[in-house]
């Protein structure tokens, strides 16, 4: 597994603003998901296997794959948005580049150019086996907007 030791972490106020949001995410809930590291433009997000995130060749399922690839992107993009703005998806294309097996999957977001409007993220998915090996098994590209955050 990569070393996280040496990665940069997000302030902890934004970190307790991402995390916050990824709470309110019923579906990263549903999957059983979790954020292990947000960093500035940088978040990783976790899901075990288990039987309902599988498809019926025992692979971890593209829809879960996909779904905590763009929540990983958008979670990037939010860590260098302003306080007072959300995130949103615009678009999103990943390549699933081998059958997504391991103990558990981890989704890479890393921001490669933030703008003021429409920030993009290159998106990232591996495998994780019990003794460590990593294998890279989904990769994409990711568009998301930042928007005013609503009245609550």
């Amino acid at each position: 597994m990569e070393d996280q030791t040496h990665q940069e972490q997000a302030s902890p106020e934004v970190q307790k603003r991402v995390q916050d949001s990824f709470d309110r995410q019923g579906l990263m809930a549903h999957l059983g998901a979790r954020i292990t590291h947000i960093g500035p433009g940088r978040v990783h997000i976790v899901l075990p296997g288990r039987p309902e995130v599988t498809q019926q060749h025992g692979y971890f399922h593209a829809g879960a794959t996909s779904a905590i690839a763009d929540a990983a992107g958008g979670y990037a993009a939010y860590t260098l948005f302003p306080e007072d703005t959300e995130v949103l998806t615009v678009e999103y294309k990943i390549n699933l580049l081998a059958p997504a097996v391991g103990t558990y999957i981890e989704a890479v977001g890393t921001v490669l150019k933030a703008g003021r409007t429409l920030t993009v993220c290159q998106l990232e998915v591996f495998g994780i086996t019990d003794g460590g090996e990593r294998k890279l098994v989904a990769n994409g590209q990711q568009t998301l907007i930042r928007v005013k955050r609503p009245e609550r």
